[in-house]
């Protein structure tokens, strides 16, 4: 008896509960896919008070996982941030939406020098808006690291800190170091330069602490490693003086590495392109742009966030990339049907990662 009163009430219960289901507004609710840690949640809540549009938030580690997500028929989201040479292979499989900048008026506050760049992978800027940019390096410990050894790309295979190298996960931004260490271009489509560059990956990898994404920024603030490869915002994050290691500093090798650029786009299935457009709108307003940098620790494109940040990224050589940083680097382009290079050497690289 107790068994069938508890079943009625359980079907009660969830009959209370239907309408409630039902009448849930999906219409307001805005599908974004980012990377982890890239959107201050503050300004979600703020968005939906303003608007009633709910951000909805799924995150990933790489553009090559968001590529898979993105370009599938079914692809469920609304707005999405992928970098440089991922918008422009979605491009290129008309994926993404034009944007209607009729409705993003702060558009204005963005810097030329970037819609211009930005050009080179999606021509007349008609399927992006810049969100952050930066360079790839490398983080090392003061403490642990020699000064003499610092400024080349070289240290990421220096033997002397074997077991104290973390090395990122990812195949274009691992590939991007070990072609560089060599003088050779990140977008080559040389196979010997492919495969000489994954054979030094392979021959240093006994000597990693680890292969890591996001969770680099917690093993280098806590000590667990010397040296890690690096977006520079996440160097920024890892370095703030309150949260972070103040032992931490950051480098663009003098060799040359990758800037990269992260973008909002919409994609082409999306029902919701006006919301998108609106909380793309919302993003570029200076002070909410300001407030996100201070939370993501990206740099802005924003030519109004500047003068209203925080004495940390105001001084931060992390934050503020230099002119002649900037012209040693090179901006990842989609490789085509090249990337099988690239993939098959990967496969090598992981399968010596598995023994």
């Amino acid at each position: 008896m107790k068994k069938i009163l508890s079943v009625i009430l359980a079907a009660a219960m969830l009959a209370a509960l239907v309408p409630a289901l039902v009448s849930c507004d999906s219409s307001k609710t805005l599908n974004m896919l980012n990377w982890g840690e890239y959107l201050d949640p503050e300004l979600k809540t703020e968005f939906k008070k303003r608007t009633g549009i709910t951000i909805n938030e799924k995150t990933v580690t790489s553009n090559e996982e968001m590529l898979k997500l993105l370009e599938a028929n079914d692809c469920p989201y609304d707005l999405c941030i992928p970098s440089d040479y991922a918008v422009q292979r979605l491009i290129k499989g008309g994926k993404l939406a034009e944007i209607n900048y009729d409705n993003i008026p702060n558009i204005k506050h963005i810097d030329e020098r970037f819609i211009k760049i930005s050009a080179g992978f999606d021509p007349d800027n008609k399927h992006s808006v810049p969100y952050t940019w930066g360079v790839l390096g490398i983080m090392y410990n003061t403490t642990m690291v020699d000064e003499a050894d610092i400024g080349s790309w070289d240290l990421l295979w220096n033997e002397k800190y074997s077991g104290q190298i973390f090395m990122y996960d990812s195949i274009r931004d691992a590939m991007a170091a070990a072609l560089c260490r060599k003088g050779y271009s990140i977008n080559t489509v040389n196979a010997d330069e492919i495969n000489e560059a994954a054979n030094d990956i392979i021959a240093m990898n006994p000597h990693y602490r680890g292969w890591v994404t996001d969770q680099v920024k917690d093993d280098m603030i806590d000590g667990k490693g010397a040296i890690a490869l690096v977006y520079s915002g996440d160097a920024v994050w890892s370095m703030e003086p309150n949260e972070g290691n103040e032992d931490l500093a950051f480098f663009v090798p003098e060799e040359g590495s990758n800037i990269y650029f992260d973008n909002m786009v919409i994609p082409v299935n999306s029902k919701k392109k006006d919301m998108a457009e609106q909380f793309i709108n919302f993003l570029l307003d200076p002070e909410i742009a300001a407030q996100n940098t201070e939370f993501v620790y990206y740099t802005s494109p924003n030519t109004g966030v500047p003068a209203l940040l925080g004495e940390f990224l105001s001084n931060c050589s992390a934050y503020n990339i230099t002119d002649d940083e900037v012209k040693r680097c090179e901006i990842f382009k989609d490789l085509g049907d090249s990337i099988k290079l690239y993939n098959d050497a990967w496969d090598r690289i992981q399968a010596a990662i598995a023994k």
